[in-house]
């Protein structure tokens, strides 16, 4: 097996197990990171009902707009954090769920979540 593959099949059995444990409603959404090589996503789900309420990330061109002036990966993810924070709270929505993803709490994702903690949700 490639290195590559050993690191994915591991991310996956992480997020399985994750998944196992934590869920989001209405009232407590559950908010979802995923991250690439170059960008990063967050999204809010509502796993009982089965829809998405809010997703942004850092390659729509509406985005591209506001991140040119951040520098860096990490500054870009704690923007991502505070605006979804901001879309929560115009939907009513001050605690979430944190899902990882399988990814290890640090780095990009430690700031999208402190950015999201900075612009007022709580979980």
């Amino acid at each position: 097996m490639k290195k590559l593959d050993v690191v994915k099949k591991r991310r996956e059995r992480i997020r399985y197990k994750i998944r196992k444990k934590i869920s989001g409603t209405d009232s407590k959404p559950r908010l979802v990171v995923y991250r690439s090589a170059k960008h990063i996503y967050a999204q809010l789900i509502d796993d009982s009902n089965s829809k998405s309420l809010y997703g942004t990330g850092s390659n729509s061109k509406a985005m591209q707009e506001k991140l040119a002036s951040v520098k860096g990966n990490v500054e870009v993810s704690k923007y991502i954090g505070k605006l979804i924070a901001e879309k929560a709270k115009e939907m009513n929505v001050t605690e979430v769920v944190f899902d990882r993803n399988g990814y290890l709490y640090h780095g990009r994702v430690k700031a999208l979540a402190d950015g999201a903690r900075e612009g007022g949700l709580k979980f």
